[in-house]
């Protein structure tokens, strides 16, 4: 499954970024640094038409149950923009926001 289209799923810009701060914000976090790294590559393949990642890759990367918030926003995206809305409140409720170590340790 191509995920290049999920782009084009948004209702405009500013959900696209309320979605992204979602997953970097609550998502990635750097203590698991490959998961991290997938995730990442996840929120850039949200503003990306071209292949940043695959979802075999964030299948074998990233761990329930963040890959099944993650494979619940694909299918948001893909359904409508208020399932999208609902993604982000549910997400936002099931996970805290994460500590950024790397911020922490440069203070």
């Amino acid at each position: 499954m191509t995920l290049t289209d999920l782009g084009e799923g948004f209702r405009d810009e500013a959900q696209r970024r309320r979605v992204q701060a979602v997953i970097h914000d609550r998502l990635a976090d750097d203590r698991e640094q490959q998961e991290c790294r997938y995730l990442m590559r996840f929120w850039w393949q949200l503003s990306m038409p071209y292949q940043e990642v695959s979802m075999e890759q964030l299948q074998r990367n990233v761990r329930a149950p963040k890959l099944a918030v993650v494979e619940e926003l694909i299918n948001a995206i893909r359904t409508s923009h208020d399932e999208v809305d609902a993604w982000i409140v549910s997400t936002q409720q099931a996970f805290p926001v994460i500590q950024d170590r790397g911020a922490a340790d440069a203070d």
